[in-house]
């Protein structure tokens, strides 16, 4: 009986920690027990919802910036509530979405070396939900549109440049636990708590079809791949963990359906549309497992697992554009610890040629919008627009001068207060006043090596001034003490001299005729 091993250029793919002083440490993860990866990573910042007393926040570190992460490092803290999700733009390095519990959503821009001091005031602060928000996602082809799901069980599609709700959807029963956009944008997927899967139509809010999803009550995820099947994770009616694979018209009758293990944490399902590849990541699990989906049978191939010690927190996935491709890096996760750790992980591809590789590397969607707002809500559907990797990503600072100037007149554009009309697929309508946009500090022309070597030694005189204080206290106490039994003794010492010296004179002094 002959056997035939399946064909595959990702059946090698292996994954690296890279080493303690690559990754990064002493950070305060959220302890937030909403289900949320609580990182987000871009090919220019690592975001990561930490512990804030007196609100919530979010740390944003360069890429560069290894090691040990200082307790008073600034960080963006505007939500009165704890963050709840965080959102890179992908047509934009440097702007972050923040959803909270005190029912905002807030769109924040990053300086291109990172942060000196902590933020607390958005470019756009989006306030139309009643409830904690939990759900944020960007479009992925047109500029400046955004989702948010709150807790009122309301989907809101924002316009992110004016700051107003453009689109309600109020088709859900219950708590979302997913949200996903198709490859072009032009459905949502959504999971909900009462067990159900919806495909729907993001302008009118229509729901275009709705099937069972996992039978289990804990939470399941759902995501739209590229060629438009649908993936999903979740529970069975015995708490086992599942996968399945679901074609759009026939979401109840899943392609296949594959119970994975007993444990109880939220497996996250991470996407790379250039590979096909899925990554498992449970909540509180050791491992991160990975598939190829194919169209041969069985259609979702189990390729490896890539085993840890320490449980995980959270989890980030690199876009394709921050890969090193000269290694043969596919993918490249940012891995958060119960312990601090954000534990940098590579998977790669073992090739010996150091050539690019084109199979590896298809076009991958670059930093450059589609479509406009206007151009999307009109009706209009675009794929992503695609850039190759030969020869590496160029970063968004230098290729992006003139989409910068037309991003900024979108975000930053001022607008007089005005009535705020969302529409839902029931024709309701909400009345809303923003404030007006923040114009952004003109880009600093300082090298990014001058600028961090001037921030380390301010902070390493900070740390000196505080030593020496705190020594200058201590030797003037001990000066005190030694000082005092002295004055106390010298007086006396004075007074028996100045008498012994005087009895000398009368004793010497001649008698008076």
């Amino acid at each position: 009986m002959s056997f035939r091993v399946r064909a595959s250029k990702f059946r090698h793919v292996y994954g690296t920690s890279l080493k303690r002083d690559q990754c990064y440490d002493n950070v305060r993860v959220s302890k937030s027990s909403w289900d949320s990866t609580f990182c987000a990573v871009n090919p220019k910042f690592l975001a990561i919802i930490v512990e804030s007393a007196g609100g919530g926040a979010f740390i944003v570190l360069p890429l560069a910036k290894f090691g040990r992460i200082a307790p008073d490092h600034p960080l963006v803290g505007g939500h009165k509530g704890p963050v709840l999700d965080i959102a890179w733009c992908p047509h934009n390095d440097n702007i972050i979405a923040s959803a909270s519990e005190d029912c905002l959503v807030k769109i924040w821009q990053i300086p291109d070396f990172g942060l000196t001091r902590t933020l607390t005031e958005p470019v756009v602060e989006l306030a139309y939900h009643q409830r904690r928000v939990g759900l944020l996602a960007w479009h992925p082809s047109a500029l400046n549109v955004l989702l948010s799901a709150g807790g009122e069980n309301n989907v809101v599609i924002w316009n992110v440049g004016t700051g107003e709700p453009s689109i309600v959807i109020d088709c859900h029963p219950d708590t979302l636990y997913s949200v996903c956009w198709s490859w072009n944008g032009s459905h949502l997927l959504t999971s909900c708590k009462d067990k159900k899967l919806r495909i729907v139509n993001p302008r009118t809010g229509e729901v275009e079809e709705e099937a069972d999803g996992h039978e289990g009550n804990k939470t399941s995820k759902a995501i739209f791949l590229k060629n438009g099947l649908v993936f999903t994770t979740g529970f069975s009616k015995i708490s086992e963990r599942q996968y399945s694979l679901r074609a759009p018209k026939h979401l109840g009758e899943p392609i296949i359906m594959v119970e994975l293990d007993s444990s109880n944490g939220v497996m996250f399902p991470l996407y790379d549309p250039d590979t096909n590849l899925v990554y498992l990541c449970g909540k509180g699990d050791s491992v991160i497992r990975y598939f190829e989906i194919t169209p041969e049978a069985p259609f979702v191939h189990y390729i490896n697992t890539f085993q840890t010690s320490d449980p995980q927190r959270g989890i980030g996935i690199m876009p394709k554009r921050g890969c090193d491709v000269s290694s043969c890096e596919i993918a490249r996760f940012y891995r958060l610890n119960n312990s601090g750790l954000c534990q940098v992980i590579s998977m790669t591809v073992p090739r010996k040629s150091e050539l690019f590789q084109e199979d590896l590397y298809p076009d991958t969607p670059g930093d450059v919008p589609a479509l406009t707002f206007d151009e999307w809500h009109a009706g209009e559907d675009k794929p992503p627009t695609l850039i190759s990797l030969k020869g590496g990503a160029v970063p968004s600072s230098t290729n992006k001068q003139d989409l910068k100037v037309v991003k900024r007149n979108i975000l930053d554009k001022p607008k007089a207060s005005q009535n705020v009309e969302a529409t839902s697929h029931n024709g309701s309508t909400t009345e809303s006043t923003q404030p007006a946009v923040q114009p952004n500090p003109p880009p600093s022309s300082i090298s990014e090596k001058v600028l961090e070597g001037l921030q380390e030694e301010i902070r390493r005189l900070k740390a000196m001034l505080v030593r020496h204080e705190k020594r200058i206290r201590a030797l003037e106490s001990e000066m005190e003490t030694l000082k005092t039994p002295n004055d106390v003794a010298a007086p006396e010492e004075g007074i028996s001299e100045d008498v012994t010296e005087s009895r000398d004179k009368e004793e010497n002094k001649e008698p008076v005729a």
